[in-house]
């Protein structure tokens, strides 16, 4: 399954899930493709949204590149309080959220 397949039935799980946050961490390539860098990014309410990289303005377009490495899942009780984050499950794969069950 591409990233951007991946991120849209994770939108389409969270929009049911309002009471969740769900952190993807991983990589991303390089402009220069020689090295890679880390990423973050939070689904909620059916949307992503990247805390750490800039993101098409559109929101039709992925959030994140076909060639990123999501090496990790979170799932955290929503809306999000930076101050007070309560982990729910994780770090995870990313796979583990693709059943909505998971997100209980």
């Amino acid at each position: 399954m591409g990233v951007a397949a991946l991120l849209a039935d994770l939108e389409a799980i969270s929009r049911s899930r309002s009471d969740r946050v769900l952190r993807l961490t991983g990589t991303l390539p390089t402009e220069a493709g020689e090295a890679s860098e880390p990423f973050e990014l939070l689904i909620f309410r059916g949307f992503s949204s990247s805390v750490s990289h800039p993101t098409a303005f559109d929101p039709d377009q992925p959030a994140l590149a076909e060639s990123a490495q999501i090496t990790a899942a979170e799932l955290l009780q929503g809306p999000l309080n930076p101050a007070q984050e309560v982990l729910l499950a994780g770090p995870v794969a990313v796979e583990a959220f693709l059943e909505p069950g998971a997100w209980l």
